[in-house]
C-alpha cells in the first residue's frame, strides 16, 4: 500500500486540517500519517482556541514516521510560527521527502491573515522551495508573487512569478470572484486551466485542506501532476456534491462520498 503523510492541524470538528486529510487520504487508497503542528477546539462556527505543539514534539513526530514508514507523498497545512516552520523544513530535507505538497494556508477566505509577517518570511525562505507543488488560492497567491489578481491574466501572471521564484509547480485556486471554480496549475514555463463549475452550498469547510491531500495521495501512488490534480478536483466536487449538512455554520463536505463498505448501513441497535 502506498502512503502518505500530513503535516497539520488537529480540527476537533473533523472537517478541516489532519482530520479531513486522513479522510481524503483514505478515501483515495493510501494509508495516512499524521504529524500534528497544533490542537485546535472549534466547530463550524469558528476557531475558540488553538495549542501549538512544541518544536521538538514536532521534530520527534516526524523522526518516527520517516525511520520506519516512510511517506511516498507528503502535504503540508497551516504552520503558524517560525520554529515549526523550520523543524518541517529540516526533517523534509534531512529524509529526502518526495512529492511534496505543500497549501500555504496563510489568508483565510474571509481575507484574514493567518499567520505572522516573520512567520510568512520563514515560510517562503525555507518550506516554499522544497515543494513540489503549491496550492494557494487567490489572496495567497498575491500575497506571494506581489500581484493583484482580478482575473484570469492575473492568476498566470501570479503563478508564473511564483513557480519561477521557488522553482516549483503552482496550482493557483479559483474562487474569491476571479472566477466560477477554475484552478491554473502553472509548471515548466507554462499553464494548463482545470475548468470547474461552482456547486451552490456553504458547506465548504476544509476544501483547501482536502484539495492539497487528494493530490499527495495520487502522487504517491505514482500519477502525473496533472492526472493527480484532475482527479483531485472530481474528487472535491464530489464531496461537495453530496451535499451533507452538519452544524451551525460553514460545515463540512462529505469526504466518504463515495465510500461502499458493507460495514456502511444497517439496522440501529
Amino acid at each position: 500500500m502506498r502512503t502518505a503523510l500530513t503535516i497539520a492541524g488537529s480540527d476537533s470538528s473533523g472537517g478541516a486540517g489532519i482530520q479531513a486529510d486522513i479522510k481524503t487520504m483514505t478515501a483515495h487508497g493510501v494509508y495516512a500519517m499524521s504529524a500534528i503542528t497544533a490542537l485546535t477546539a472549534q466547530n463550524t462556527t469558528g476557531v475558540k482556541s488553538i495549542l501549538e505543539s512544541t518544536p521538538e514534539f514536532l521534530a520527534a513526530q516526524l523522526d518516527c514516521v520517516f525511520t520506519d514508514i516512510f511517506p511516498d507523498a507528503v502535504k503540508t497545512g497551516m504552520v503558524s510560527s517560525i520554529p515549526l516552520i523550520e523543524v518541517i523544513a529540516d526533517k523534509l530535507s534531512e529524509y529526502g521527502a518526495r512529492n511534496i505538497v505543500v497549501d500555504p494556508v496563510m489568508v483565510a477566505t474571509s481575507g484574514d491573515r493567518l499567520i505572522s509577517e516573520d512567520a510568512v518570511g520563514a515560510l517562503k525562505e525555507r518550506l516554499l522551495p522544497l515543494a513540489t507543488v503549491l496550492t494557494p488560492n487567490i489572496p495567497e497567491a498575491e500575497l506571494l508573487s506581489g500581484e493583484e489578481i482580478t482575473d484570469a491574466a492575473g492568476m498566470e501572471r501570479a503563478a508564473r512569478a511564483i513557480s519561477e521564484k521557488y522553482g516549483c509547480a503552482v496550482l493557483c485556486k479559483g474562487g474569491h470572484q476571479v472566477n466560477d471554480a477554475d484552478d491554473l496549475l502553472w509548471r515548466g514555463g507554462e499553464g494548463r486551466w482545470f475548468r470547474g463549475r461552482r456547486i451552490a452550498t456553504t458547506n465548504t469547510h476544509g476544501t483547501g485542506c482536502t484539495l492539497s491531500s487528494a493530490i499527495a495521495s495520487e502522487l504517491a501512488k505514482g500519477l502525473e501532476l496533472d492526472a493527480a490534480v484532475e482527479r483531485a478536483k472530481a474528487y472535491i466536487s464530489g464531496a461537495l456534491g453530496a451535499m451533507l449538512d452538519l452544524g451551525r455554520g460553514s460545515g463540512p463536505m462529505d469526504h466518504m462520498f463515495d465510500l461502499r463498505s458493507e460495514f456502511i448501513g444497517g439496522e440501529r441497535a
